[in-house]
């Protein structure tokens, strides 16, 4: 076998590039899955169904060759769920289900749809449910292919409509249906609306969680204890987990690695995987951590920052002893972008520590921005360790002077100690530089009197 040629990791033979149009879309990497000794590959325009635009589902050989899979020649849109159903052993990629033997099956009803994500049932082991962009979600029955509409989340969760709000994965376990949505731009940033979403279903009614913007769901069955989702708000990045042991959703903050990811069409389908056996990589708002699937005593262990980037990902996957990471590199968007004539991104092949030779890990964010907070009310934990060049700013607009204590818990475990107190002026701005190399796990900040406060901290 000749070997492709490749280029740190990037192998050009098997790009995936859209025609010229028009009209011109892009042609990004919506859902990679192995199956069978192959890797598919199923990609993305911008919107619905714009037939020969070059989107499709192709086929990775063994042999590092590629195909359009010649079934789904023709069946393009947004396509970014993938889901293997045990029970009859078959793949559900974008609107395709995939035998062992790699026959396909596509189904109609959801071929026009932005299908982006698949899941069990919660009470028929035959059946899977099908979410999509809009809000629409499907119960497939796996033997028979009936497809059925069940819900309209954009009733259900109260939201604002088709164009408007983009749900983006689903995830089902516990006795719980969990969707989320990333709606998020100026006048959610500003405070005057909250169209994005963290809701479950447990088989009775829908609830809301949150009403922030989240991107991906993830976990490892009921074989652990636990259920991730990844969003963000003004304040950072956010990692919100259900654990078992208490029934309960708990936020975590991260530092946000670059702000190109705050606004929904920039954020697109940053992942939440197992790449190596029983461990996640989590790939969120440009940084790459790695992620226990386990919990103890309600709280998760083991959050590491791994690198920064500026990709775009759609998804990742480990095949034949390698980490595959899909792009979604250069889009013309129609007239928009005139500079890219061609629709293209890109396949990365490597392993999983080659990502530590990325960007070195850095951010900032924090716990509280323009926040209304109470005295003695601790804020939500935020990620410290695996930073080198750590420094906290706080202000608030309270007439006299207000004390914050930093607290930080060292062990990760949720016992929080007092690092040291910082009074902030009436009205003022206060600031601490830790020491070089200074890490706890998780840091939080606990103010003395009632506020508006912003705390924030730097990582370099």
């Amino acid at each position: 076998m000749s070997v492709p040629v490749s280029f740190s990791g990037v192998v050009p033979s098997l790009a995936q590039v859209g025609d010229l149009g028009p009209s011109r879309s892009e042609c990004g990497v919506g859902a990679l899955m192995p199956w069978q000794g192959k890797l598919y590959v199923i990609n993305y325009n911008s919107h619905k169904e714009r037939s020969g635009r070059g989107v499709s589902l192709r086929r990775i050989h063994e042999d590092m060759t590629m195909e359009i899979v010649p079934q789904t020649k023709g069946v393009d849109g947004t396509y970014t769920n993938r889901f293997v159903h045990y029970p009859t052993s078959q793949l559900v990629i974008g609107p395709h289900i995939i035998d062992r033997d790699h026959n396909i099956r596509t189904i109609d009803v959801l071929r026009p749809l932005r299908v982006c994500g698949t899941t069990r049932h919660l009470t028929d082991a035959n059946k899977v449910y099908v979410l999509a962009m809009e809000g629409e979600v499907f119960e497939l029955d796996m033997t028979t292919f009936a497809c059925e509409q069940v819900f309209d989340l954009q009733k259900e969760l109260s939201t604002e409509g088709e164009g408007k709000v983009h749900f983006k994965d689903c995830y089902c376990h516990f006795g719980k249906l969990v969707v989320v949505s990333n709606e998020y731009n100026e006048e959610d940033w500003k405070g005057k609306r909250s169209q994005g979403r963290l809701a479950e279903f447990d088989g009775t009614k829908w609830t809301i969680v949150l009403r922030k913007p989240f991107i991906g769901l993830g976990g490892r069955g009921s074989f652990t204890d636990t259920i991730f989702a990844n969003g963000w708000d003004q304040a950072s990045a956010i990692l919100n987990v259900w654990t078992k042991s208490d029934g309960k959703w708990t936020t975590y903050r991260l530092p946000k690695a670059s702000h190109c990811f705050d606004h929904k069409w920039q954020t697109e389908w940053p992942r939440i995987r197992e790449t190596e056996h029983e461990r996640l990589l989590l790939d969120h708002h440009g940084m790459f951590y790695e992620l226990s699937p386990w919990a103890y005593g309600g709280r998760i262990w083991g959050v590491r920052p791994i690198s920064t980037h500026l990709w775009v990902h759609g998804d990742f996957c480990s095949w034949r002893g390698m980490l595959v990471l899909g792009a979604d590199n250069a889009s013309p968007s129609g007239a928009d972008n005139p500079l890219c004539a061609e629709p293209q991104s890109g396949l990365w092949f490597g392993k999983t520590d080659d990502l530590w030779n990325f960007g070195k890990p850095s951010g900032w964010g924090g716990p509280w921005w323009e926040t209304p907070v109470k005295a003695n009310e601790p804020s939500d934990p935020y990620l410290m360790t695996g930073f080198e060049h750590k420094c906290i700013h706080i202000t608030h607009d309270a007439d006299t002077a207000v004390k914050f204590d930093v607290e930080v818990d060292f062990m990760g475990h949720g016992k929080w100690s007092t690092y040291q107190t910082i009074e902030v002026a009436g009205k003022g701005y206060g600031y601490h530089v830790f020491p070089t190399g200074f890490s706890a796990h998780w840091v939080r900040v606990t103010p003395k009197s009632d506020c508006v406060a912003t705390a924030q901290l730097v990582y370099t």
